[in-house]
């Protein structure tokens, strides 16, 4: 066990997960990356970390189911004796429109996406409270804030997320925990590779700065949000989104 901070990365072994895994690690943090499933992915940022000459672990299981995200977070405490920064990125979709969506597809998107978030606030801000320090960032979206037809569930979990980031920055800001959340808009990831030419460029229209994003530009601001010259704020949404939800 060493003095370096721990930050929790949730959905890290992949797209924005990845990319501000691999931001914290450059900043000194040691990297814990969450994935549910198939590690194999997660692996692989942990070896990409460790060329960098940083310390990443890999913890699988799915945030959606609150006994194992209790039993997780008591084991990476327990393993590196504190627990500085949570980063809540964990997400799916399931789209489709309205009268064609399925109780299934709605239920499962609010549980991983918003359900997973309260689980690991619920036992990361335990610790963060004997600390009496902590940084959590939630990942929205700028949907979340403009609504987007076919992505009902997918808006409802992350506009919950903003719901949920102002009321735990309330809850936790005696004890010098700031919780903020970051709203990406159209990004670079596998998530918006599988749209078609069409659909990206008339997303593209609607972006003042006239261009995807790069997972690095979420992470960027994830680290920003973390580091110390972010310690008087709390309870924000910061969009980065070239300018569409303005």
């Amino acid at each position: 066990m060493s003095d370096k901070k721990t930050a929790l990365v949730t959905g890290g072994s992949r797209g924005i997960g990845r990319a501000i895994a691999l931001k914290l690690a450059a900043e000194g943090y040691r990297v814990v990356i969450n994935c549910s499933g198939n590690t194999e992915r997660a692996e692989q940022v942990k070896v990409e970390i460790e060329k960098n000459g940083g310390e990443a672990h890999v913890r699988a299981w799915d945030v959606s189911s609150y006994a194992d995200t209790e039993t997780a977070m008591k084991e990476i405490i327990k393993s590196f004796g504190s627990l500085d920064v949570l980063i809540n990125n964990a997400g799916i979709t399931r789209d489709g429109l309205l009268m064609q969506m399925k109780e299934a597809d709605f239920d499962r998107v609010l549980d991983v996406n918003l359900k997973g978030a309260f689980n690991t606030i619920r036992f990361a801000s335990r610790q963060m409270l004997k600390q009496r320090a902590g940084r959590i960032v939630n990942l929205s979206s700028v949907v979340a804030l403009r609504g987007n037809a076919g992505q009902l569930n997918y808006s409802a979990s992350k506009a919950g997320i903003i719901g949920l980031t102002k009321s735990a920055a309330k809850e936790l800001a005696s004890r010098g925990i700031t919780v903020n959340a970051v709203a990406p808009g159209f990004i670079e990831t596998e998530m918006t590779e599988v749209l078609s030419d069409e659909v990206k460029e008339e997303s593209r229209k609607n972006i003042p700065l006239g261009r995807m994003g790069q997972a690095e530009d979420v992470a960027a601001a994830v680290a920003w949000l973390v580091s110390d010259s972010a310690a008087y704020i709390t309870g924000q949404v910061l969009c980065v989104d070239g300018g569409m939800a303005m």
